[in-house]
């Protein structure tokens, strides 16, 4: 009879393959994207640098750095929902090197509403994924700085999924 796993194994496990995720996509390393997991929820965080600044005069947040947040938001989050059996069930072993993760979905259109200037300040989003089947999905993601309620942007994406591995 197998052993349930330590809560300590199962989060190490959880951690190391979101470090994975966002590893993959060097974008997200230049932006300085980091995301707080709670469970299976992810909130992306994009710490304020002054690289970001599209508007000096105002300023403000450049709109490309706004929309690529946005969007790498909507994959991480869409590839963990896909991944999250196999994290969970252990298939996908971290122990000692990373296994190979199956490649992040695919943007097929990704539209953003920019709702007002984003401020020189952190920013945070989350995705909720609307549709996910084999070969489709369909995400809407919010930004917000000070205050969830107080979006300074939102977008939806249309994603090809992967293959199953």
């Amino acid at each position: 009879m197998k052993r349930p796993e330590s809560v300590q194994v199962i989060k190490q496990r959880r951690d190391a393959a979101l470090t994975a995720l966002v590893s993959g996509v060097p974008y997200m390393q230049y932006l300085g994207v980091r995301f707080d997991r709670r469970g299976d929820e992810l909130t992306a965080i994009l710490p304020f640098d002054d690289k970001l600044i599209g508007n000096p005069m105002l300023p403000a947040l450049h709109g490309g750095v706004t929309a690529a947040f946005l969007e790498v938001t909507a994959v991480v989050t869409l590839s963990w929902s896909y991944l999250w059996e196999d994290i969970e069930s252990g298939a996908l072993d971290f122990d000692g090197e990373a296994p190979r993760l199956p490649r992040l979905p695919k943007t097929v259109d990704f539209s953003v509403d920019y709702l007002r200037s984003g401020l020189p300040r952190d920013g945070y989003a989350r995705a909720t994924i609307n549709r996910a089947g084999r070969r489709y999905a369909s995400v809407h993601v919010e930004g917000w700085q000070d205050n969830r309620a107080r979006l300074f942007a939102q977008a939806t994406g249309h994603f090809v999924m992967p293959g199953r591995r």
